[in-house]
């Protein structure tokens, strides 16, 4: 029992990294996507095109090579990057792209009805879209967006590739040192237990946006 109380612990410690990697994604990444939607909605073509080509970059390419890319490639450049800040800002420019694209695709659903009622009642386009579309489409982009808040939480481990103790690699330091595949059971159930507490947030989002469908 002592084992398994001193493993969590460890394991716990190592899982700051994870959650102020995980908080400051999340955080910056929605802002970064709401701001490429409604770019690449817009009617500025450069805009569009620069827009297009980041996330055809940061869609199309792996995240660990990202994470290299920015930790061991920029300094080739002469830009050095402590570990934790090359994780966030790799981060954040890689879910952006993806929420970027989930955004844009929920503001296009939209109906265009929507927009005429909105022009016949005087609203102006930053009222059309703030207080008529962007409420309908939080309801729509909620379960994709779910799913990038989850896949975020497994990917924050990729970290440990650049030298980062976070959660998995402080259960690997233990598996490595004991022998004992007890922290790799551990860390599991963290996972398990913050991707559970992410769906229970989203389900109850869903619940509250129901009443724009």
């Amino acid at each position: 029992m002592n084992y398994i109380l001193n493993v969590t612990t460890f394991i716990l410690k190592g899982s700051i990294i994870t959650f102020e990697l995980y908080f400051a994604t999340a955080l910056f990444s929605v802002i970064l996507g709401v701001l490429g939607a409604l770019g690449k909605i817009s009617g500025f073509k450069w805009l569009k095109t620069i827009l297009g080509f980041y996330t055809w970059v940061f869609r199309g390419t792996p995240l660990l090579l990202q994470l290299f890319f920015a930790y061991y490639g920029l300094p080739v450049i002469g830009i050095t990057l402590k570990p934790f800040t090359a994780a966030v800002l790799t981060f954040i420019l890689n879910y952006g792209a993806y929420l970027t694209e989930i955004f844009r695709a929920g503001i296009e659903s939209i109906d265009k009805g929507q927009y005429e009622a909105a022009r016949v009642l005087g609203m102006n386009y930053r009222q059309t879209m703030f207080r008529i579309i962007i409420p309908q489409t939080v309801k729509r982009v909620l379960p994709p967006t779910s799913n990038e808040a989850i896949n975020l939480v497994k990917d924050s481990a990729l970290v440990a590739a650049i030298g980062m103790g976070d959660l998995l690699r402080a259960a690997k330091q233990i598996v490595t040192r004991d022998f004992n595949i007890t922290p790799f059971i551990i860390a599991a159930i963290f996972y398990l237990v913050i991707s559970s507490v992410i769906v229970k947030v989203f389900n109850k989002l869903e619940e509250k946006y129901s009443v724009y469908e």
